[in-house]
């Protein structure tokens, strides 16, 4: 088996899906870096702990493409109709596997700007089958990033007005460990 190191997932593997579970989403409070998804990822798995014993977590197929990430709730019968979350790459602004919770990957969503919303801001979490699916998931986000990064420099250079920031953290859990106590809030 390959270790985690060679990961490597391209435009061209793209569309991939995962089947995961999905922990919920809390608001963050900033766009993009390992400590505005850690409280939010804390506070899912403390939820996802206390649920009864008869409640499971939602079973959906997380589809990564060069377009976004769509999340379909998986549903046991046929004839129940499946309900579809869809983010354009354009809204997400980082994605991480967890360094705690290392099944977990989690993403920050820029919600549209509506003044009412205490934070523009949400991280969404789900639960891998295992560490690797969420380092693959994480891999194949960056893949998308990378090709909205071509496509966005390309238009921006066409309109220098557009300007757009994300990110993807494809650091090991431990490798994000060890750089956490070098960063700072400045």
């Amino acid at each position: 088996m390959a270790s985690e190191r060679d990961i490597s997932i391209t435009k061209d593997d793209l569309p991939l899906t995962f089947q995961v579970k999905y922990l919920g989403s809390q608001p963050a409070k900033g766009l993009w870096g390992i400590k505005h998804t850690r409280r939010p990822v804390d506070i899912m798995v403390k939820e996802a702990k206390n649920l009864p014993p008869d409640v499971i977590l939602p079973l959906v197929n997380v589809t990564v493409s060069t377009e976004g990430l769509q999340v379909t709730h998986v549903t046991k019968k046929k004839s129940e109709k499946s309900t579809t979350n869809f983010f354009k790459i354009s809204t997400i602004s980082y994605g991480v596997q967890d360094l705690v919770y290392t099944r977990v990957f989690s993403m920050i969503v820029v919600t549209d700007g509506d003044l009412t919303t205490v934070t523009p801001f949400d991280c969404h979490g789900f639960v891998c089958q295992s560490r690797n699916e969420a380092r693959q998931l994480t891999y194949a986000l960056a893949a998308a990033f990378q090709e909205y990064g071509k496509k966005f420099k390309e238009e921006s250079q066409k309109n220098p007005d557009m300007r757009k920031k994300f990110a993807i953290d494809l650091r090991t859990p431990e490798q994000q460990n060890d750089d956490s106590d070098s960063e700072t809030e400045a």
